[in-house]
């Protein structure tokens, strides 16, 4: 079939929806991290007691993407359709699918049941009372994103049909324009604008390129949507290239992520079986193609210049700016650079409309964004929430605060572009001034959590090793000045570093952000220069005191054993380098100089025998 016009798509989405679904859906959770868990285990687990028990016409199985449940893989949802009651189901195992199936799992405690209150994937807009809403991520998690068919029942290509029919060029611009949309991969750049440069160069030849180079540490949304609904991307890509009269987009995914790029495979061979992607797109003249590009996972690549080179075949460098992308982009062609989050939100915006989207978020930046909460937090996984809302509702409302009742101690936004906010600006409502002013940025969405134990100081080191590594190596700034502040860091871990060594630090991460060619370098600093603003007194422990606040740094402390020991030997039987040595109930005592200072013995004893001095 083909689908020659949106009325035909309109037909076939009627088609779709007129199926009589089963009495009871499972969906069960086939995102990475889904399956690293063990989803396939528990998925044949469900057949096979489908087919036994000859349930068939009982249950249905929908296999779907990451539902945002990280912290509670393997993860499953029932949806009874003769009531709408739908139950979503954590850490589920074999065992457990015979009482999910029979009705019985509400009985058990061995039953995981998820509450509501976590996770609403089905809000576009947000409901009363609630904090998340889903735009990026309506699809993710409730379709499954191998078939365009559940994709094209629930709206999908629609936005594309509406526009390329019946809008032009200038109109779709004018309506990303007027919906405030901005980047979401990094500095928050309007992306009306971004297209309207684009569209108005005059050239034989435009490129829509995707950026699915997603590198930050603890960062997975683009992948969990790529892996969720590829085919809201190949929707927004192919509008992006009506609007600025491209015919071929690009999507650059690192090679890292198999099961992203076979969904976009399935996706892209059956949205031009379906003619929603070719020649003569829904008989509206317009022709557009999509093709993939691997990238090798280097972090650099994330900058647009970087990324275009790669695609060309050269040494993924960053060159300057202007000229930009949009005039002069992949094969000197004008070219739109936009990443997976930020397409996400297109199709959304073309079929409800500008001002529907304005009415999310705040007045600078309008829509949702979604984070990748990790780190320290009771509950790991994805959020998507309107812009404007506070660090304490997505980490304690949301994320249900610290693991195991510690103290909330600072949070990294943007990855190792960004920087440490403490407790004092948990109430702040996030959009990228908010957090530009002190002295992070919202970056692609990653949000790491730390705790009392965490030590800012290495954390600081942790994220300028990552940019070390990831470093191109162009600029000397960036390739010299980044290797001089850590080993200045390191000084400063090891016990070796001084009050001037901080205060050298301070000019050496000033001067790289004013001088590094791109983006990569002139925000390499930032985790540095925040924890040092909002923890100093941690850096004056360790270059006055010779001592890590957080005992963290393995260099600044030692362990000894105290008069509570009882002898009961467990502090010795867990130590990796036998450096404790001591009869059975009486006290036993560490060598110092074998102590690797990994922390096992303080963390086994139970008799708080164990001392970090």
């Amino acid at each position: 079939m083909r689908i020659e016009s949106p009325e035909f798509l309109k037909d076939a989405a009627a088609k779709y929806n007129s199926v009589t679904p089963p009495p009871v859906e499972i969906l069960v959770s086939m995102g990475t991290c889904g399956i690293a868990a063990g989803t396939g285990n528990v998925l044949k687990a469900i057949y096979d007691e489908i087919s036994a028990k000859h349930l068939e016409n009982s249950f249905g199985v929908r296999e779907v993407g990451c539902m945002g449940l990280c912290y509670a893989e393997p993860v499953i949802m029932t949806i009874d359709h003769s009531t709408g009651k739908q139950t979503i189901y954590g850490k589920v195992t074999r065992e457990q699918i015979p009482a999910i199936l029979s009705g019985r799992a509400g009985e058990t405690s061995e039953c995981y049941v998820i509450p509501r209150n976590w996770y609403y994937p089905e809000f576009e807009t947000p409901a009363e009372g609630e904090i998340q809403a889903r735009i990026v991520l309506r699809n993710t998690g409730r379709m499954n994103p191998e078939k365009i068919e559940q994709y094209i029942a629930n709206g999908g290509y629609s936005a594309l049909g509406k526009a390329v029919t019946t809008m032009t060029p200038q109109e779709v611009i004018d309506t990303i324009s007027a919906s405030g949309l901005r980047g979401r991969g990094g500095g928050g750049f309007p992306t009306g604008r971004k297209w309207q440069f684009a569209a108005d160069q005059k050239s034989d030849e435009k490129f829509i390129i995707c950026n699915a180079d997603e590198g930050d540490p603890g960062a997975f949304m683009d992948r969990a949507v790529l892996e969720g609904d590829p085919h809201s991307v190949l929707e927004a890509m192919a509008i992006g290239g009506y609007a600025i009269g491209a015919h071929t987009g690009v999507i650059y995914i690192r090679a890292e992520y198999p099961l992203a790029v076979k969904r976009l495979e399935i996706a892209i061979r059956q949205a031009e079986e379906l003619g929603l992607l070719g020649k003569n797109i829904m008989g509206s003249g317009f022709d557009f193609n999509i093709q993939i590009k691997f990238g090798a996972g280097a972090f650099v690549c994330g900058e647009e210049t970087a990324l275009i080179h790669s695609i060309e075949g050269h040494r993924g460098e960053p060159t300057v700016k202007p000229p930009f992308p949009a005039v002069q982009g992949l094969w000197k062609k004008p070219s739109v650079v936009n990443n997976v989050e930020t397409y996400a939100c297109i199709a959304a915006i073309i079929r409800k409309g500008a001002e529907w989207f304005r009415t999310i978020g705040t007045e600078g930046a309008p829509g949702t964004k979604v984070f990748a909460l990790a780190g320290k937090v009771a509950k790991v996984g994805l959020v998507e929430v309107p812009m404007g809302t506070t660090l304490r509702q997505i980490i304690y409302d949301i994320g249900a605060g610290i693991k195991n009742n510690r103290q909330f101690k600072a949070v990294q936004t943007g990855g190792p572009s960004g920087g440490c906010i403490t407790k004092a600006n948990l109430d702040l409502p996030i959009d990228y001034e908010a957090l530009k002013a002190i002295g992070s940025m919202m970056g692609s969405g990653g949000m790491i959590v730390m705790d009392e134990d965490n030590c800012m100081v290495d954390i600081a080191k942790f994220f300028l090793e990552f940019t070390l590594d990831e470093s191109c190596g162009k600029c000397t700034p960036c390739r010299i000045g980044n290797r001089r502040m850590y080993e200045m860091l390191e000084e400063i871990t090891d016990g070796r570093g001084t009050v001037a060594t901080l205060e050298k630090l301070k000019i050496l991460s000033r001067t790289i952000k004013d001088t590094a060619l791109c983006g990569l370098g002139q925000t390499s600093p930032n985790p540095v220069l925040s924890t040092m603003a909002n923890f100093e007194d941690e850096y004056l422990a360790h270059v006055k005191e010779g001592r890590c606040p957080a005992g963290a740094c393995s260099k600044l402390i030692h362990f000894q054993i105290t008069d509570r020991c009882v002898g009961c030997g467990i502090c010795l039987r867990n130590c990796p380098a036998n450096c404790i040595t001591g009869e059975r109930r009486a006290r036993h005592v560490i060598d110092q100089d074998k102590c690797v200072k990994c922390g096992a013995c303080f963390n086994a004893c139970k008799f708080h025998a164990v001392e970090r001095v």
